[in-house]
Protein backbone atom coordinates (compact mmCIF):
# COMPACT_ATOMS: atom_id res chain seq x y z
CA UNK A 1 0.00 0.00 0.00
CA UNK A 2 2.77 2.50 0.44
CA UNK A 3 4.83 4.24 -2.19
CA UNK A 4 8.37 5.59 -2.55
CA UNK A 5 7.03 9.10 -1.58
CA UNK A 6 6.16 8.20 1.83
CA UNK A 7 8.92 5.69 2.84
CA UNK A 8 11.55 8.34 4.26
CA UNK A 9 10.05 11.00 6.62
CA UNK A 10 12.29 12.94 9.64
CA UNK A 11 15.46 11.78 10.51
CA UNK A 12 15.42 9.07 7.47
CA UNK A 13 12.73 7.28 8.39
CA UNK A 14 12.48 3.81 6.45
CA UNK A 15 8.40 2.71 6.17
CA UNK A 16 9.74 0.29 3.81
CA UNK A 17 12.69 -1.65 5.87
CA UNK A 18 10.02 -1.98 8.58
CA UNK A 19 7.18 -3.12 6.80
CA UNK A 20 9.75 -5.63 5.21
CA UNK A 21 9.83 -7.17 8.98
CA UNK A 22 6.49 -7.75 9.22
CA UNK A 23 5.24 -11.08 7.86
CA UNK A 24 1.70 -10.19 8.59
CA UNK A 25 1.17 -7.40 6.15
CA UNK A 26 1.71 -9.12 3.22
CA UNK A 27 -2.03 -10.89 3.95
CA UNK A 28 -4.78 -10.04 2.01
CA UNK A 29 -8.19 -9.38 3.76
CA UNK A 30 -11.16 -10.25 1.54
CA UNK A 31 -8.79 -9.98 -1.51
CA UNK A 32 -7.49 -6.80 -0.52
CA UNK A 33 -3.81 -5.59 0.84
CA UNK A 34 -3.99 -5.49 4.63
CA UNK A 35 -4.45 -2.00 6.39
CA UNK A 36 -3.90 -2.72 10.13
CA UNK A 37 -4.92 0.10 12.65
CA UNK A 38 -6.12 -1.74 15.39
CA UNK A 39 -2.03 -1.06 16.66
CA UNK A 40 -3.83 -0.15 20.31
CA UNK A 41 -5.89 -3.21 20.88
CA UNK A 42 -2.57 -5.27 19.47
CA UNK A 43 0.21 -4.53 17.39
CA UNK A 44 1.53 -6.71 15.05
CA UNK A 45 5.39 -8.51 15.57
CA UNK A 46 8.15 -8.21 13.56
CA UNK A 47 9.99 -11.56 12.22
CA UNK A 48 12.46 -11.21 14.58
CA UNK A 49 10.38 -11.56 17.81
CA UNK A 50 8.28 -14.36 15.99
CA UNK A 51 11.52 -16.66 15.95
CA UNK A 52 12.43 -16.20 18.83
CA UNK A 53 9.14 -17.38 20.51
CA UNK A 54 9.28 -20.38 18.41
CA UNK A 55 13.03 -20.86 18.93
CA UNK A 56 12.13 -21.45 22.85
CA UNK A 57 10.13 -24.26 22.09
CA UNK A 58 12.17 -25.93 19.64
CA UNK A 59 15.73 -25.87 20.91
CA UNK A 60 15.31 -25.13 25.07
CA UNK A 61 11.67 -26.29 25.71
CA UNK A 62 12.15 -26.66 29.84
CA UNK A 63 10.77 -24.96 33.32
CA UNK A 64 12.90 -21.76 34.69
CA UNK A 65 14.17 -21.63 38.08
CA UNK A 66 14.04 -25.28 38.94
CA UNK A 67 16.45 -27.88 37.26
CA UNK A 68 20.22 -28.25 37.24
CA UNK A 69 20.39 -29.44 33.65
CA UNK A 70 21.56 -27.72 30.67
CA UNK A 71 17.96 -26.99 29.02
CA UNK A 72 16.87 -25.25 32.29
CA UNK A 73 19.73 -23.25 32.28
CA UNK A 74 19.27 -21.90 29.00
CA UNK A 75 15.97 -20.89 29.75
CA UNK A 76 16.49 -19.43 32.85
CA UNK A 77 19.08 -17.35 31.57
CA UNK A 78 17.33 -16.47 28.25
CA UNK A 79 14.03 -15.42 30.54
CA UNK A 80 16.57 -13.34 32.86
CA UNK A 81 17.84 -11.48 30.20
CA UNK A 82 14.98 -10.26 29.04
CA UNK A 83 14.11 -8.92 32.85
CA UNK A 84 17.39 -7.16 32.46
CA UNK A 85 16.28 -5.81 28.85
CA UNK A 86 13.32 -4.15 29.87
CA UNK A 87 14.83 -2.87 33.32
CA UNK A 88 17.14 -0.86 31.16
CA UNK A 89 14.49 0.48 28.52
CA UNK A 90 12.45 1.87 31.52
CA UNK A 91 15.32 2.60 33.60
CA UNK A 92 14.45 1.02 36.68
CA UNK A 93 17.06 1.03 39.04
CA UNK A 94 17.17 -2.86 40.02
CA UNK A 95 16.19 -5.61 37.91
CA UNK A 96 14.41 -7.18 40.99
CA UNK A 97 11.76 -4.30 40.49
CA UNK A 98 10.37 -6.13 37.15
CA UNK A 99 7.89 -8.18 37.43
CA UNK A 100 6.47 -10.53 34.66
CA UNK A 101 2.56 -10.48 34.41
CA UNK A 102 0.23 -11.28 31.51
CA UNK A 103 -0.63 -8.37 30.69
CA UNK A 104 -1.26 -4.63 32.08
CA UNK A 105 -4.59 -5.82 33.24
CA UNK A 106 -3.03 -8.77 35.58
CA UNK A 107 -0.39 -5.93 36.91
CA UNK A 108 -3.02 -3.64 37.88
CA UNK A 109 -4.89 -6.16 39.41
CA UNK A 110 -1.89 -7.30 41.37
CA UNK A 111 -1.34 -3.73 42.37
CA UNK A 112 -4.73 -3.12 43.18
CA UNK A 113 -5.71 -6.15 45.37
CA UNK A 114 -1.97 -5.83 46.74
CA UNK A 115 -2.39 -2.38 47.98
CA UNK A 116 -5.61 -2.49 49.12
CA UNK A 117 -4.15 -4.90 52.03
CA UNK A 118 -1.47 -2.93 52.79
CA UNK A 119 -2.96 0.82 52.43
CA UNK A 120 -6.73 1.30 52.19
CA UNK A 121 -8.86 1.03 55.16
CA UNK A 122 -12.83 2.28 55.89
CA UNK A 123 -13.32 5.50 54.37
CA UNK A 124 -9.80 6.01 52.53
CA UNK A 125 -9.60 7.21 48.72
CA UNK A 126 -8.58 6.01 45.46
CA UNK A 127 -8.06 8.76 42.87
CA UNK A 128 -8.14 7.62 39.22
CA UNK A 129 -9.57 9.32 36.09
CA UNK A 130 -12.36 9.61 34.14
CA UNK A 131 -10.82 8.25 31.15
CA UNK A 132 -9.35 5.37 32.39
CA UNK A 133 -9.59 1.94 30.58
CA UNK A 134 -11.91 -0.24 32.28
CA UNK A 135 -8.86 -2.32 33.63
CA UNK A 136 -7.68 0.79 36.09
CA UNK A 137 -11.28 0.92 37.15
CA UNK A 138 -12.74 -2.41 37.72
CA UNK A 139 -9.59 -3.98 40.07
CA UNK A 140 -9.75 -0.61 42.53
CA UNK A 141 -13.41 -0.46 42.47
CA UNK A 142 -13.32 -4.04 43.55
CA UNK A 143 -10.59 -3.13 46.30
CA UNK A 144 -12.63 -0.64 47.51
CA UNK A 145 -15.41 -3.03 48.13
CA UNK A 146 -13.13 -4.90 49.91
CA UNK A 147 -12.03 -2.51 52.48
CA UNK A 148 -14.35 0.02 52.33
CA UNK A 149 -12.97 2.76 50.73
CA UNK A 150 -13.84 5.46 48.02
CA UNK A 151 -13.13 6.21 44.49
CA UNK A 152 -12.70 9.75 43.81
CA UNK A 153 -12.69 11.05 39.62
CA UNK A 154 -10.47 13.25 37.92
CA UNK A 155 -13.12 15.12 35.58
CA UNK A 156 -12.25 15.40 31.59
CA UNK A 157 -12.16 18.05 29.27
CA UNK A 158 -14.25 18.45 26.29
CA UNK A 159 -10.65 18.27 24.58
CA UNK A 160 -10.08 15.22 26.40
CA UNK A 161 -7.59 15.86 28.66
CA UNK A 162 -7.62 15.60 33.15
CA UNK A 163 -9.23 18.61 34.74
CA UNK A 164 -6.34 19.79 36.77
CA UNK A 165 -7.85 22.16 38.74
CA UNK A 166 -10.42 19.53 39.73
CA UNK A 167 -8.45 17.20 41.15
CA UNK A 168 -9.94 15.40 43.85
CA UNK A 169 -7.28 14.89 46.57
CA UNK A 170 -7.93 14.93 50.36
CA UNK A 171 -6.17 13.70 53.66
CA UNK A 172 -7.78 10.37 53.26
CA UNK A 173 -6.53 9.89 49.45
CA UNK A 174 -3.90 6.35 49.74
CA UNK A 175 -3.41 5.79 46.05
CA UNK A 176 -3.45 7.69 42.94
CA UNK A 177 -3.96 5.11 39.96
CA UNK A 178 -3.67 7.02 36.04
CA UNK A 179 -3.36 6.26 32.58
CA UNK A 180 -0.29 7.43 30.59
CA UNK A 181 -1.67 7.44 27.32
CA UNK A 182 -5.37 7.10 26.79
CA UNK A 183 -6.10 4.00 24.72
CA UNK A 184 -9.18 5.37 23.43
CA UNK A 185 -8.58 9.45 22.88
CA UNK A 186 -4.44 9.26 22.29
CA UNK A 187 -4.12 11.89 24.79
CA UNK A 188 -0.49 12.01 26.39
CA UNK A 189 -1.37 13.15 30.26
CA UNK A 190 0.79 14.88 32.55
CA UNK A 191 1.53 11.95 35.04
CA UNK A 192 4.76 13.18 35.82
CA UNK A 193 3.24 16.30 37.31
CA UNK A 194 0.36 14.50 38.90
CA UNK A 195 2.72 12.40 40.39
CA UNK A 196 4.49 14.78 41.86
CA UNK A 197 1.74 16.78 43.63
CA UNK A 198 0.40 13.20 45.18
CA UNK A 199 3.66 12.52 46.21
CA UNK A 200 3.67 15.49 48.25
CA UNK A 201 0.73 14.43 49.93
CA UNK A 202 2.38 10.73 50.51
CA UNK A 203 -0.11 8.98 48.02
CA UNK A 204 1.24 5.68 46.26
CA UNK A 205 1.06 6.12 42.44
CA UNK A 206 0.34 3.54 40.15
CA UNK A 207 0.42 4.13 36.31
CA UNK A 208 -0.96 2.00 33.11
CA UNK A 209 1.30 2.43 30.96
CA UNK A 210 0.24 0.15 28.50
CA UNK A 211 -0.93 2.58 25.24
CA UNK A 212 2.42 4.29 26.34
CA UNK A 213 5.14 1.77 25.93
CA UNK A 214 5.12 1.49 22.17
CA UNK A 215 5.34 5.09 21.78
CA UNK A 216 7.02 6.69 24.05
CA UNK A 217 10.16 6.61 26.04
CA UNK A 218 9.71 5.38 29.54
CA UNK A 219 11.58 6.61 32.38
CA UNK A 220 10.30 5.33 35.73
CA UNK A 221 13.05 6.83 37.15
CA UNK A 222 12.39 10.41 35.91
CA UNK A 223 8.34 9.82 36.36
CA UNK A 224 8.64 9.54 40.04
CA UNK A 225 6.11 6.80 39.73
CA UNK A 226 5.89 4.05 42.51
CA UNK A 227 4.55 1.34 40.48
CA UNK A 228 3.75 0.95 36.12
CA UNK A 229 2.42 -1.48 34.54
CA UNK A 230 2.31 -2.19 30.60
CA UNK A 231 1.80 -4.95 28.16
CA UNK A 232 4.03 -6.98 25.70
CA UNK A 233 1.59 -7.38 22.98
CA UNK A 234 0.77 -3.77 22.53
CA UNK A 235 4.76 -3.11 22.25
CA UNK A 236 5.39 -5.41 19.26
CA UNK A 237 5.68 -8.15 21.47
CA UNK A 238 3.53 -11.92 22.39
CA UNK A 239 0.35 -11.66 24.12
CA UNK A 240 -0.07 -12.78 27.47
CA UNK A 241 3.11 -11.03 28.78
CA UNK A 242 3.07 -8.21 30.68
CA UNK A 243 5.60 -6.33 33.17
CA UNK A 244 4.55 -4.72 36.52
CA UNK A 245 7.81 -2.29 37.67
CA UNK A 246 7.56 -1.68 41.08
CA UNK A 247 9.70 0.53 43.24
CA UNK A 248 12.12 -1.50 46.00
CA UNK A 249 10.57 0.09 49.22
CA UNK A 250 7.39 -0.63 48.24
CA UNK A 251 7.12 -4.11 46.64
CA UNK A 252 8.99 -5.38 49.61
CA UNK A 253 5.82 -3.69 52.03
CA UNK A 254 3.53 -5.31 49.46
CA UNK A 255 1.74 -8.58 50.17
CA UNK A 256 2.15 -11.02 47.58
CA UNK A 257 -1.75 -11.87 45.99
CA UNK A 258 -0.98 -15.18 44.53
CA UNK A 259 0.42 -18.38 45.68
CA UNK A 260 2.33 -21.18 44.84
CA UNK A 261 5.21 -22.68 43.40
CA UNK A 262 8.02 -20.22 43.17
CA UNK A 263 7.11 -17.09 45.02
CA UNK A 264 7.85 -19.34 48.40
CA UNK A 265 11.24 -19.25 49.98
CA UNK A 266 9.66 -22.38 52.37
CA UNK A 267 7.08 -24.02 53.00
CA UNK A 268 5.33 -26.32 55.95
CA UNK A 269 1.70 -27.14 57.32
CA UNK A 270 1.66 -24.77 58.97
CA UNK A 271 3.45 -21.81 57.31
CA UNK A 272 5.13 -20.10 54.20
CA UNK A 273 7.39 -17.07 53.78
CA UNK A 274 8.14 -15.85 51.01
CA UNK A 275 10.89 -15.39 48.19
CA UNK A 276 12.97 -12.27 47.51
CA UNK A 277 11.62 -10.05 44.87
CA UNK A 278 10.45 -10.19 42.04
CA UNK A 279 9.60 -13.88 42.32
CA UNK A 280 7.80 -12.96 45.78
CA UNK A 281 4.73 -11.93 42.88
CA UNK A 282 5.57 -14.53 40.60
CA UNK A 283 3.56 -17.72 41.45
CA UNK A 284 3.73 -20.42 38.86
CA UNK A 285 5.54 -21.72 35.87
CA UNK A 286 5.43 -18.18 33.45
CA UNK A 287 5.22 -17.68 30.06
CA UNK A 288 8.85 -18.21 28.65
CA UNK A 289 8.61 -18.11 25.61
CA UNK A 290 6.42 -14.83 25.57
CA UNK A 291 8.88 -13.46 28.23
CA UNK A 292 11.69 -14.01 25.49
CA UNK A 293 9.60 -13.01 22.95
CA UNK A 294 8.93 -9.80 24.98
CA UNK A 295 12.38 -9.19 25.66
CA UNK A 296 13.44 -9.53 21.69
CA UNK A 297 10.66 -6.78 21.18
CA UNK A 298 12.10 -4.47 23.64
CA UNK A 299 15.69 -5.30 21.62
CA UNK A 300 13.62 -4.34 18.29
CA UNK A 301 12.46 -1.21 19.60
CA UNK A 302 15.97 -0.36 20.61
CA UNK A 303 17.56 -0.67 17.43
CA UNK A 304 15.82 1.93 15.93
CA UNK A 305 15.38 5.64 16.51
CA UNK A 306 12.59 5.81 18.93
CA UNK A 307 11.83 9.34 18.40
CA UNK A 308 11.78 8.82 14.49
CA UNK A 309 9.36 6.43 15.16
CA UNK A 310 7.19 8.72 17.29
CA UNK A 311 7.42 11.90 14.65
CA UNK A 312 6.70 9.13 12.02
CA UNK A 313 3.35 8.40 13.82
CA UNK A 314 2.57 12.05 14.42
CA UNK A 315 2.68 12.59 10.89
CA UNK A 316 0.04 9.96 10.32
CA UNK A 317 -2.09 11.48 12.57
CA UNK A 318 -1.81 14.80 11.58
CA UNK A 319 -3.01 14.22 8.23
CA UNK A 320 -5.81 11.41 9.51
CA UNK A 321 -7.18 14.28 11.50
CA UNK A 322 -6.65 16.63 8.77
CA UNK A 323 -8.25 14.61 6.06
CA UNK A 324 -11.39 12.80 8.28
CA UNK A 325 -12.45 16.45 9.22
CA UNK A 326 -13.23 17.30 5.19
CA UNK A 327 -16.07 14.59 5.83
CA UNK A 328 -19.33 16.20 6.39
CA UNK A 329 -20.55 15.55 10.14
CA UNK A 330 -17.72 13.93 10.93
CA UNK A 331 -16.63 14.61 15.02
CA UNK A 332 -12.99 13.58 16.59
CA UNK A 333 -13.88 12.72 20.30
CA UNK A 334 -10.22 13.67 21.79
CA UNK A 335 -8.57 17.20 20.67
CA UNK A 336 -5.76 17.22 23.00
CA UNK A 337 -2.56 19.00 22.25
CA UNK A 338 -0.22 16.25 23.26
CA UNK A 339 -1.23 13.01 21.46
CA UNK A 340 -0.25 9.71 20.55
CA UNK A 341 -1.44 8.34 16.78
CA UNK A 342 -4.79 7.36 18.16
CA UNK A 343 -8.23 8.82 16.31
CA UNK A 344 -11.20 8.04 17.53
CA UNK A 345 -14.15 9.50 15.68
CA UNK A 346 -18.37 9.54 14.96
CA UNK A 347 -19.70 10.24 12.22
CA UNK A 348 -23.48 11.78 12.04
CA UNK A 349 -25.85 9.21 11.14
CA UNK A 350 -23.72 6.12 10.44
CA UNK A 351 -22.95 3.71 13.25
CA UNK A 352 -19.43 2.81 14.34
CA UNK A 353 -20.29 -1.11 13.86
CA UNK A 354 -21.87 -0.45 10.59
CA UNK A 355 -18.53 1.76 9.29
CA UNK A 356 -16.28 -0.68 10.58
CA UNK A 357 -17.82 -3.80 8.73
CA UNK A 358 -17.61 -1.76 5.88
CA UNK A 359 -13.81 -0.91 6.00
CA UNK A 360 -13.46 -4.69 7.25
CA UNK A 361 -14.02 -5.38 3.44
CA UNK A 362 -11.72 -3.12 2.21
CA UNK A 363 -8.77 -4.97 4.52
CA UNK A 364 -9.18 -2.37 6.40
CA UNK A 365 -9.10 -3.26 10.01
CA UNK A 366 -9.83 -0.56 13.05
CA UNK A 367 -11.59 -0.61 16.50
CA UNK A 368 -15.56 0.05 17.00
CA UNK A 369 -17.26 0.17 19.72
CA UNK A 370 -16.22 1.75 23.71
CA UNK A 371 -12.86 0.52 23.80
CA UNK A 372 -13.64 -0.69 27.21
CA UNK A 373 -14.04 3.42 28.27
CA UNK A 374 -18.02 3.36 28.50
CA UNK A 375 -17.54 5.99 31.26
CA UNK A 376 -15.53 8.30 28.63
CA UNK A 377 -18.08 7.70 26.39
CA UNK A 378 -20.75 8.43 28.80
CA UNK A 379 -18.74 11.73 29.57
CA UNK A 380 -18.61 12.50 25.64
CA UNK A 381 -22.74 11.41 24.91
CA UNK A 382 -21.69 8.32 22.49
CA UNK A 383 -22.40 5.13 22.47
CA UNK A 384 -19.05 4.47 20.86
CA UNK A 385 -16.60 5.13 18.17
CA UNK A 386 -14.52 4.18 15.67
CA UNK A 387 -10.87 4.27 16.46
CA UNK A 388 -7.53 3.87 14.02
CA UNK A 389 -5.10 3.62 15.62
CA UNK A 390 -1.20 3.61 14.26
CA UNK A 391 2.15 1.83 14.49
CA UNK A 392 5.50 2.88 12.75
CA UNK A 393 4.73 0.31 9.77
CA UNK A 394 1.55 2.44 8.43
CA UNK A 395 2.08 4.47 5.84
CA UNK A 396 0.53 8.09 4.32
CA UNK A 397 -1.36 6.09 1.58
CA UNK A 398 -2.79 3.61 3.88
CA UNK A 399 -4.21 6.42 6.27
CA UNK A 400 -5.49 7.91 2.19
CA UNK A 401 -7.16 4.56 1.75
CA UNK A 402 -9.23 4.35 5.43
CA UNK A 403 -10.02 7.89 4.69
CA UNK A 404 -11.35 7.06 0.76
CA UNK A 405 -12.87 3.73 2.68
CA UNK A 406 -14.95 5.71 4.98
CA UNK A 407 -16.25 8.51 2.62
CA UNK A 408 -17.66 5.48 0.21
CA UNK A 409 -19.16 3.58 3.88
CA UNK A 410 -20.68 7.48 4.93
CA UNK A 411 -22.66 6.91 0.93
CA UNK A 412 -23.70 3.80 1.41
CA UNK A 413 -24.99 4.14 5.29
CA UNK A 414 -26.82 7.08 5.28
Amino acid sequence: MSTKADTVTKKGYDVEELRAQFPILKELVHGKPLVYFDNAATSQKPRRVIKAESAYYATINANVHRGVHTLSTKATEAQEAARETIRQHINASAVHEIIFTSGTTAGINLAATSLGQLLLKKGDEVVISGMEHHSNIVPWQLACERHGATLKVIPITDSGEWDLKQVPFSDRSRILAISHVSNTLGTINPVKKLIAQAKKKGIVTVVDGAQAAPHLKIDVQDLGCDLYAFSGHKAYGPTGTGVLYGREELLERMPPCQGGGEMIDTVTLEKSTWAKLPFKFEAGTPHIAGIIGLGEAIRWMQDYDLDAMAAHEHTLLEHATKELLTIDGLRIIGTAKEKVGVISFVIEGVHHYDLGTLLDQQGIAVRTGHHCTQPLMDRFGVSGTTRASFACFNTIMEVDAMVAGVKKGVKMLR
